[in-house]
C-alpha cells in the first residue's frame, strides 16, 4: 500500500528530473555562445540533479 508521502516523493523526483533535463538541453546554448564555463557548470548541476531525482524515485519505490 502506498502512502501519500510516496506520491509526493515520486512527484518531486519527476520535477527534479525535469529540471535536470531542461538544464542539460539548454547547456548547448552556453557552449554555442562561447561561454563554456557556464555550460560545464550547467552540465554538472544537471548530473547532480539527475542523481538526486533517481535517489528520490528509488526511495519512493522502496516504501
Amino acid at each position: 500500500m502506498t502512502s501519500p508521502r510516496d506520491g509526493r516523493e515520486r512527484l518531486l523526483a519527476i520535477l527534479v528530473a525535469g529540471v535536470a533535463v531542461v538544464l542539460l538541453v539548454s547547456s548547448v546554448t552556453w557552449f554555442a555562445s562561447d561561454r563554456a564555463v557556464v555550460g560545464v557548470a550547467q552540465l554538472f548541476l544537471a548530473v547532480v540533479l539527475a542523481g538526486v531525482a533517481a535517489s528520490l524515485y528509488r526511495r519512493a519505490q522502496r516504501r
